[in-house]
C-alpha cells in the first residue's frame, strides 16, 4: 500500500475495510442517545462524503425539480437523521426544523440501496423503506437515482472509495447467494 494513500491492494486488508463497514447495531438506549444529538453535523458529514464520494456522478442529472426542496435521510436503526437539500454544485447540509420527503429505512436496508442489491419498490412495499411528507417529490428522486447505472457511479469516484463500495458490493452479492442456495438445499 502507497503511504498516504487509502487504496486497497491486498485482501487481507480490503477484509478488514469490509468487515468495518458493516453498520453497527445499537443499543436503544444508545440510539435515543443520538436521536436526541443536533443533527447538523451529522448532516453536514453526510453531505461532505456523499459530494465527495458521488456528486461527480451525478452531478449531470436534472435536478431543477428538486433545487429548493428539503430532503431528510433517517437511519432508523442508528437514531440518525441527515437533513440537506440540492444545489447545482451538490448537496447542502440543512437545519433539521423540516423536511419536504423523509427517506426512512435500516443502515443496512440504506447500503443495499446503494449498491443496488435491493430495489427500492421491494423495500417499500415490504414496508423496510418508508417514504413520508411529499411522495411525488419521493418518487421522483427514486426514478432519477433508478436511471444511473452503478458502475458509471463507481467509475466517477475516488478510485479507493469506488474499489472499496465494489468490494463490499461483491461480498453480500456473494453472501446472498450463500443464503439462497442453502435455503434451497
Amino acid at each position: 500500500m502507497r503511504k498516504g494513500y487509502a487504496i486497497i491492494e491486498d485482501n487481507i486488508i480490503q477484509d478488514e475495510f469490509l468487515t468495518m463497514l458493516k453498520p453497527p447495531v445499537l443499543p436503544l438506549s444508545l440510539a435515543r442517545m443520538v436521536a436526541s444529538l443536533p443533527m447538523l453535523p451529522v448532516s453536514a458529514a453526510f453531505v461532505s462524503l456523499f459530494n465527495l464520494a458521488a456528486w461527480r456522478g451525478l452531478r449531470e442529472l436534472d435536478w431543477t425539480a428538486l433545487q429548493g426542496k428539503r430532503f431528510c435521510v433517517h437511519v432508523r436503526d442508528l437514531g440518525v437523521k441527515s437533513y440537506f437539500s440540492v444545489t447545482g454544485k451538490g448537496f447542502r447540509a440543512e437545519m433539521a426544523d423540516h423536511a419536504d420527503v423523509t427517506f426512512t429505512a435500516s443502515a443496512q436496508d440504506f447500503i443495499r440501496l446503494a449498491l443496488r442489491l435491493e430495489d427500492p419498490d421491494t423495500l417499500f412495499f415490504n414496508r423496510r423503506l418508508l417514504i413520508e411528507g411529499n411522495t411525488d417529490l419521493g418518487l421522483t428522486v427514486k426514478n432519477m437515482l433508478d436511471t444511473v447505472e452503478l458502475e458509471s457511479l463507481l467509475a466517477a469516484m475516488p478510485m479507493p472509495a469506488a474499489r472499496l463500495l465494489a468490494a463490499l458490493r461483491q461480498r453480500m452479492a456473494d453472501a446472498d447467494n450463500k443464503t439462497a442456495i442453502s435455503q434451497a438445499a
